[in-house]
């Protein structure tokens, strides 16, 4: 995030109030400038105070505050605002933002605001599904809004069903979705793989390495928060998906040769970062192998598919291909030979001997590798990584 961005909170009369405050606090640690606006009835389940002490501003409920130094308040938020979001959204409170209502300060600052706009729904089941409150949310979208669906679960009038609101932490990655990058990936299609495969022996033991999948994860969140459209075939992990993200999740390596193969020619950038499996078991048994007297057990294997050199062979004129190189020795060295025979634009390199590189960790160091360049990055988290790797992508894409 360039500058410091201005997020506008709509906190409504319901019980989820108790989440806004829980909201305002990541946001703040996140680095965005928080004002908070109430309605009267949402300062009965929680004191604007609790605002003011997390997000260092003062809360604004009334829309006649002589205390204010701007006039027109609602007017000075919607200036300054680069994102809206209500959260908890009251059925009252989303019928009225649909249809231009404006009666408070809340009311009137979601009229006022021409910036991108979030709403977290919640309310008892029975009025979420109503089909009027139903059709002022498609309105919503129709003008523009992302709603953020509501949970299932049992609500506070002590109803099971649809109705509660997301948890605080993914309301966050919705807000860092819409606004904290720069959308300079907007308009192209990108594919991440990510994580180990499975090349299963018998019902019950399988080959596989120690891939985590973080590295990839990272890519394909980041390149979605910067506008493209993310496509993630990804091996078994104990990730969560990210959101906004199309995940396709498969468990062998021909499973994933099949899925990025299908889908290779409709994308823009390719980044291979997948810990395939390069041998699977011979032969597969239907029952399992049992471990003999003392004999050593004997694996006959055979080679997988190589999914990095289909697509080099394949790669269509403009598309971008990164692999990535996992090495112990003579990386440089080896990483340019898989460049070169695979048919790649770039290579992001590694080493098992680099402190803070590897599996599991949550930072890498990377080396990225073209035909005629190397960047060394420094020791960064997989996040920043990520960035850094899709920054060195769309500059090589401009030559």
């Amino acid at each position: 995030m360039d500058r410091k961005k201005t997020v506008v909170l709509c906190v409504t009369g319901g019980i989820a109030c108790y989440k806004s405050a829980m909201l305002a606090s990541l946001l703040v640690k996140r680095g965005y400038d928080v004002e908070v606006v109430m309605t009267r009835n949402a300062t009965e389940f929680i004191g604007p105070h609790t605002f003011d002490s997390l997000t260092h501003n003062r809360t604004m409920v009334d829309t006649f505050d002589r205390n204010f130094q701007n006039h027109v308040e609602h007017v000075a938020l919607a200036d300054k605002a680069d994102l809206l979001i209500v959260a908890p959204a009251t059925a009252n409170v989303l019928a009225k933002a649909a249809h231009g209502i404006a009666d408070d300060m809340l009311t009137t600052t979601i009229l006022a605001c021409s910036c991108p706009k979030l709403a977290a729904p919640a309310m008892n089941t029975r009025m979420y599904e109503n089909p009027v409150t139903q059709d002022n949310l498609e309105t919503l979208r129709r003008y523009g809004w992302q709603v953020i669906e509501p949970k299932s679960g049992r609500l506070a009038c002590g109803a099971v069903g649809m109705g509660k609101m997301p948890e605080p932490e993914e309301l966050l990655e919705a807000v860092d979705h819409a606004v904290r990058y720069e959308k300079d990936l907007a308009g192209l299609r990108l594919l991440v793989t990510a994580g180990p495969t499975r090349e299963a022996l018998d019902p019950v033991r399988f080959l596989s390495n120690h891939s985590s999948g973080k590295m990839g994860y990272a890519v394909a969140r980041a390149a979605s928060d910067r506008g493209a459209e993310v496509t993630l075939v990804t091996g078994p992990t104990a990730l969560k998906p990210p959101a906004f993200v199309e995940t396709v999740e498969v468990t062998s390596a021909q499973e994933m040769f099949d899925a990025v193969t299908r889908r290779a020619q409709e994308q823009d950038i390719i980044v291979k970062a997948a810990a395939v499996a390069d041998y699977r078991p011979a032969e597969y048994s239907e029952n399992k192998l049992k471990k003999g007297e003392g004999d050593p057990l004997s694996l006959p294997l055979e080679r997988t598919r190589d999914i990095l050199l289909w697509l080099g062979e394949h790669k269509k004129p403009g598309q971008f291909l990164c692999g990535f190189s996992m090495e112990t020795e003579r990386l440089l060295e080896n990483s340019r030979k898989k460049l070169k025979k695979k048919n790649l634009d770039m290579v992001a390199a590694n080493s098992l001997n680099e402190a803070g590189a590897g599996f599991g960790g949550s930072t890498n160091v990377l080396t990225l590798i073209t035909a005629d360049s190397e960047e060394q990055l420094p020791l960064l988290s997989k996040e920043e990584a990520a960035h850094r790797l899709l920054d060195g992508i769309l500059a090589r894409r401009k030559k």
